[in-house]
């Protein structure tokens, strides 16, 4: 018993003093995992195929705000929605396995929430 508070303990400390808070997102999409890579950014892998996270990236990007730029063929799409600053890329790591980076600020400040909603929308809005 002693021994899991102790780690149970570490966990919640270590965040705080490092200063970079590891976060672990469960989206419903075969058990896809993602997590935080920085304050302002969550990333995941997934096993969709690039055409179809590429189109389900735009849909989701039209919902929420306007599109300032796209590129299919570098897998980059910024968006603005309201006066927060979305950057989404999605990254070709094998033939089957695709990476998801998000970065969201508002006013220059990290906007982990946004970010994080997005890429469970994009996720599961895959066809």
């Amino acid at each position: 018993m002693k021994k899991s508070l102790s780690v149970a303990m570490v966990l919640f400390i270590l965040p705080v003093v490092c200063g970079c808070v590891p976060l672990i997102i469960g989206a419903a999409a075969g058990g896809l995992g993602a997590y935080a890579v920085s304050k302002d950014t969550v990333q995941g892998d997934s096993d969709n195929d690039f055409d179809s996270l590429w189109e389900s990236a735009i849909n989701v990007s039209k919902q929420y705000g306007v599109i300032q730029q796209e590129n299919i063929s570098t897998g980059y799409i910024e968006l603005t929605v309201d006066s927060s600053k979305i950057w989404i890329r999605l990254i070709r790591l094998t033939q089957a396995t695709t990476r998801i980076r998000i970065s969201a600020r508002r006013y220059h400040f990290p906007n982990m929430e946004l970010a994080q909603d997005i890429f469970v929308k994009i996720i599961t809005g895959v066809k």
